[in-house]
């Protein structure tokens, strides 16, 4: 290579740094950056503008395909997918810091895919476990005393939680009026407003007018009036309800008293465990879909293993191929 050559290209990579630290800049005077994100957006970036220089480009110049192959790179290298989403994050604020400065008409990472992360199963409980907990919260409601209302009320949470696959939010909130309604389905107000319609279980409705009629005993009794809570689980929060966390809190000591490993158990797992149930036996995954409230299918195909499990058991049940192979062992 020439020295004007060197020379031209040792300027690229000049101008390139020069763009960099304008970035930099940027990022912590308006954005507030922190300095560990600053210092990982500098290492990002001049990784990639290290290769780019390898290849000829000028870091202002990229085009979708040089920034695309350095992705291509990175994977080559075994950079896990995180790593390269991280990568690509910085790339996408860098250039559109130079699409807004003027110093590019256009920016380059618009059409670049972000690499697809593995989706982490979600914890869930075997039905013995649900059974464990639901069993322990039915005992410890049927106990007489000062503290029953508080007992039968996480008895009316689990078995509503289980019979329903609500979210947390939703539990929590629900109006009082639950109470008055007649029949085996209830009305669930999520997420953007919208309403889906659940079933309960018969235990569940059995819990349920149980704690109602605790609640207005204990009200009758009371000598001092106080204004009706519009909510089913009423607490000195400041939405007036019972607060998620609570909740969570006295379901892991639930899980402690029925034997069971409280870092396993949460509100959210029970969700999962209603969604897995179903699929294990027979439910279709649009109905698990409209029963969770999922706006997107795709949202509710990390059950898909369970599916794929209860496929491949029906094979070996049921396909003549499978019942021959026994019969030959």
């Amino acid at each position: 290579m020439s020295v004007q050559a060197e020379n031209v290209r040792a300027g690229k990579r000049d101008l390139g740094r020069a763009h960099l630290e304008a970035f930099l800049e940027m990022m912590s005077a308006e954005r507030g950056a922190a300095i560990n994100t600053l210092q990982s957006y500098e290492r990002d970036l001049d990784d990639l503008h290290s290769f780019l220089s390898g290849q000829g480009v000028r870091l202002t110049e990229a085009g979708p395909g040089d920034l695309g192959a350095y992705l291509a790179s990175l994977s080559s290298q075994g950079f896990k997918p995180s790593s390269q989403a991280r990568r690509l994050s910085a790339m996408r604020q860098f250039y559109k810091f130079l699409y807004a400065e003027g110093l590019r008409t256009d920016d380059p990472t618009g059409i670049l895919d972000a690499p697809k992360k593995g989706r982490a199963l979600p914890k869930t409980m075997g039905v013995e476990e649900v059974t464990k907990l639901l069993t322990r919260a039915e005992q410890e409601a049927a106990i007489e005393g000062p503290d029953r209302l508080q007992r039968l009320r996480m008895l009316v949470l689990l078995e509503m939680l289980y019979a329903t696959g609500m979210r947390v939010s939703e539990l929590v909130s629900l109006p009082a009026k639950v109470l008055d309604q007649e029949g085996r389905f209830l009305m669930i107000r999520g997420k953007g407003n919208k309403e889906r319609l659940v079933p309960l279980s018969q235990t569940a409705i059995s819990a349920l007018k149980a704690y109602g009629r605790l609640q207005a005993a204990i009200a009758a009794n009371t000598k001092q009036s106080a204004p009706e809570s519009p909510w089913l689980f009423p607490a000195a929060s400041k939405q007036g309800y019972l607060p998620r966390q609570v909740f969570a809190r006295d379901l892991k000591d639930l899980a402690i008293r029925a034997g069971l490993t409280p870092s396993m158990i949460s509100p959210h797992v029970m969700r999962h465990a209603f969604a897995s149930h179903l699929l294990a036996n027979g439910a279709d995954l649009r109905v698990v879909q409209e029963l969770l409230g999922h706006s997107d299918i795709s949202t509710t195909q990390i059950y898909t293993h369970v599916l794929e499990e209860r496929l491949h058991q029906l094979v070996q049940t049921h396909h003549p191929l499978a019942k021959q192979a026994k019969k030959q062992d």
